[in-house]
């Protein structure tokens, strides 16, 4: 039986482009894995917490110094990695903030890139999955557009998976919200503008 994990990270929790996007995702991806498991992680949900000095002694003490505060401090991290060990598939849906990834989704990285658990001086421990990034942004960062080169979390996204051992990455890049904002579009035309490059990437998970 197949594991997708759906992690989301958008403050939207009606009208976002990348959880609506993503739902889209998982509904072809259950037709194609009717007896797959969909596991979500909802950032907006979590609460995670920021990295403090106990955690990192924690990450990166040997055993007998860690404190029983330091392993406090790694229980969110140990849930956090063994939930994306266990994944066979991964979608990620992003809303691009200021040009990157929102603040939520950069803390649930910070919590599992893990010295001798995701990574160690060899490289990435994790096993490649096929991984599919939705991010949703105002304003458009396609090859070519002006502003590509602004377009941060896209690098972002692909180097800390690729650092853990993932790089079967697919990223689709919704762009140009900003025209739904605006009461140029409505919010159900973007959807299917997007509907063929979501439907090409769940196909690519079923064949993986």
């Amino acid at each position: 039986m197949l594991t997708l994990l759906n992690i989301q990270s958008s403050p939207r929790i009606n009208n976002s482009l990348s959880r609506v996007l993503s739902d889209k995702f998982i509904e072809q991806w259950k037709i194609d894995n009717p007896d797959g498991c969909v596991v979500t992680r909802d950032l907006m949900k979590s609460e995670l917490p920021y990295i403090t000095q106990a955690w990192l002694g924690g990450a990166f003490f040997p055993p007998e110094k860690q404190t029983p505060e330091m392993l406090a401090e790694m229980h969110v991290s140990d849930e956090l990695v063994a939930e994306l060990k266990a994944a066979d598939q991964v979608v990620i849906g992003v809303p691009m903030h200021n040009f990157t990834v929102p603040a939520n989704l950069k803390t649930y990285f910070d919590q599992v890139v893990r010295f001798k658990h995701t990574y160690n001086l060899d490289g990435g421990m994790l096993d490649d999955k096929p991984t599919t990034i939705i991010i949703a942004s105002g304003r458009l960062y396609t090859p070519g557009a002006p502003e590509e080169q602004c377009d941060y979390a896209s690098g972002f996204l692909k180097c800390v998976l690729a650092y853990m051992g993932i790089r079967n990455i697919r990223i689709v890049l919704a762009g140009g919200m900003r025209a739904v904002n605006f009461g140029q579009e409505t919010f159900e035309n973007y959807v299917e503008k997007y509907l063929p490059e979501i439907l090409l990437a769940a196909n690519e998970h079923r064949l993986a």
